[in-house]
């Protein structure tokens, strides 16, 4: 595709200085020898090509890159200048007419150079005006292309950075879930094992892509809230209920994560108080609207537990600026004995 744009813009090029060399020589045919003509139109021309491919090419791309455009608009002005002066040459010595015959001395040549180059002027600016005004502009937007690679770039790396701070958070809690188990319920160790097998799964060969299908996430966090419901067994009260409309519905890996960590890890397991956890995930038209809903007793203990690990809501938050700056909407409530999050994000239909 770079290879197609180059040869375009070198055929756009011959194009347009062919044409211009012929318009030169129409106009100069109808005062002086056909022959004579074509030289002064093939001199003007290469000179005028070399002048603002100078110019447009080495100078002005240099200047944009140092943000020196001072040193460049007095660099402009010398080449103007110059091109004048050619011009001005061609004109006084490539012109044959009857009715003027230059002096016999050269001194008395310079009123005809200085009449030349005056009149060489507009054309002179015009011409690199215009090779500049083109090529600033093909810059200017070369640049911005540049600047969004560069900021996508970092975006990325930003993510990664986000989404690797949960994948060993992840697998560590799973992993002591099972130690513990082997202790005393062999069978349900096994079980838990390869449950995290499958969550292990999909971290490490569909979390690496910035979009993952809807289901396939679906089906990792169900894997993880079993993992918790059996681990906590008859102390929690667990309900959940998963809702996909379309199976063509994108999301980012690992994005929901969090809540669901948080609401097990803070929920109420006072003596005497069966704590409870409500999750409800429901995708509609590729709306998604995800509910969690903890009892808890200190809300104290659960900021600063979350903003101490740097996992939690944060990461969430820094993720979905990133991922959904205006497509979702994040609302954080408590009342001192409950805690929801309720979230809902504009899902992509294709992994791009």
């Amino acid at each position: 595709m770079t290879k197609s744009f180059v040869l375009r813009e070198h055929i756009f090029t011959f194009i347009f200085w062919l044409v211009f060399t012929i318009v030169l020589w129409c106009n100069f045919q109808t005062d002086t020898d056909k022959y004579l003509a074509s030289i002064q139109a093939v001199i003007i021309a290469i000179s005028s090509f070399m002048f603002t491919h100078f110019l447009t090419n080495k100078l002005l791309p240099k200047a944009l890159r140092a943000k020196k455009m001072k040193r460049f608009l007095i660099q402009t002005v010398m080449v103007i200048f110059l091109l004048s002066i050619i011009f001005s040459v061609i004109f006084t010595y490539l012109e044959v007419s009857p009715k003027r015959q230059l002096p016999s001395k050269f001194w008395d040549h310079i009123p005809f150079l200085w009449k030349g180059f005056y009149m060489s002027l507009p054309a002179s600016f015009l011409i690199n005006g215009s090779a500049c005004g083109i090529k600033f502009y093909k810059e200017h937007g070369r640049i911005e292309r540049d600047h969004i690679l560069l900021q996508q770039a970092h975006l990325e790396n930003q993510l990664k950075l986000l989404q690797d701070q949960i994948n060993p958070h992840v697998v560590f809690n799973i992993l002591n879930h099972i130690h513990i188990l082997m202790k005393r319920d062999t069978e349900l160790a096994d079980f838990l094992l390869m449950k995290f097998s499958d969550i292990l799964r999909y971290q490490l060969y569909h979390c690496n892509q910035n979009l993952v299908p809807l289901d396939k996430e679906i089906e990792y966090l169900q894997n993880l809230v079993e993992v918790e419901k059996l681990r906590w067994g008859n102390e929690l009260d667990v309900k959940s209920t998963w809702e996909i409309g379309s199976k063509k519905a994108f999301i980012a890996p690992l994005l929901l994560v969090p809540f669901i960590e948080n609401a097990f890890k803070y929920v109420c397991r006072l003596p005497g108080h069966k704590g409870y956890i409500k999750i409800n995930y429901k995708e509609e038209a590729g709306n998604l609207s995800f509910y969690v809903e903890n009892s808890y007793s200190d809300v104290a203990m659960y900021k600063k537990k979350d903003g101490a690990g740097g996992i939690g809501l944060q990461n969430v938050k820094k993720r979905l600026k990133l991922q959904y700056p205006d497509s979702h909407d994040l609302k954080i409530e408590s009342d001192g004995l409950v805690y929801k999050v309720t979230l809902t994000l504009k899902l992509s239909e294709k992994n791009e």
